[in-house]
């Protein structure tokens, strides 16, 4: 138990040394608890531009409107300021729209900090919807589901290297081993697989998961299928309980809270 206490600890520390940057501590205030984030430096348009709404007040009163159990928290929307009980709520403003900043190394892992948008057939450029802002929870995910990720691309791959230049020479190497040629069965084989791999080495497509990526799936937990289509542009650094106590609230069919979760507000630290 304690060996994995200390594990965690390394863990967390590197993730905050990791994440350190040039923008000022974000304090999200909430009904439910308080939460700390930061804006990441790689992301300038994106975090300059929340970091003035947050500044204005922007987000004051408004609600975590909707909330979706182990994927998201999202909120900030105008709308949801004093909306009364069961009233649908959180439309976008498609004058408050940001290019995207997509980054290798942000990705959706349990408290990123990203931006909403509308989808794909009406927004091709997947613009970012800046007038709101969500918060992953997220699932857990197994290193076996992770390699099965990976894997689920770069196996057809390396399978039509081999359909291409192992399968013509099949026969040849049928005949070597009737003839119980074991030496010319071995080394026509040899030969055939080393073309495959340095084929594969360099072949175009293949799908790695950064390690970074991988620790963070596996340990906090994460949201694969976002990542690369919506910007991530901060984390929380403090108060991932929060997420959680928000994750599990009932919800209505439009996934609003049927007891409100009220950003009291969100300022500067």
């Amino acid at each position: 138990m304690i060996r994995k206490i200390l594990i965690f600890i390394f863990i967390a520390t590197a993730w905050q040394a990791n994440a350190q940057t040039n923008y000022p501590t974000i304090v999200i205030e909430t009904n439910r608890g308080t939460m700390k984030a930061i804006l990441y430096d790689d992301t300038p348009v994106h975090s300059n531009h929340y970091l003035k709404l947050v500044k204005k007040g922007y987000f004051d009163g408004t609600l975590f409107h909707r909330v979706v159990k182990d994927f998201v928290i999202q909120g900030g929307a105008q709308d949801s300021r004093n909306a009364p009980a069961g009233a649908q709520i959180g439309g976008g403003r498609t004058d408050m729209e940001l290019m995207p900043e997509f980054r290798k190394n942000r990705f959706h892992k349990k408290g990123a900090l990203a931006a909403p948008r509308r989808g794909d057939n009406d927004n091709p450029q997947k613009k970012s919807d800046a007038s709101q802002f969500y918060i992953v929870q997220g699932k857990v995910y197994t290193q076996g589901r992770l390699d099965t990720m990976e894997m689920a691309v770069n196996v057809p791959i390396r399978n039509q290297i081999i359909r291409t230049h192992y399968a013509p020479h099949k026969q040849e190497l049928d005949k070597l081993k009737k003839a119980n040629d074991a030496r010319g069965f071995n080394g026509l084989l040899d030969s055939l697989l080393n073309v495959v791999d340095s084929l594969y080495a360099i072949a175009p497509g293949k799908f790695f998961l950064p390690e970074e990526l991988k620790e963070a799936y596996t340990t906090l937990g994460g949201i694969d299928s976002l990542d690369g289509e919506y910007t991530v542009f901060g984390e929380v650094t403090e108060g991932l309980e929060v997420i959680d106590k928000i994750a599990a609230l009932s919800v209505d069919g439009n996934s609003r809270p049927k007891t409100d979760a009220k950003i009291i507000r969100i300022y500067v630290e």
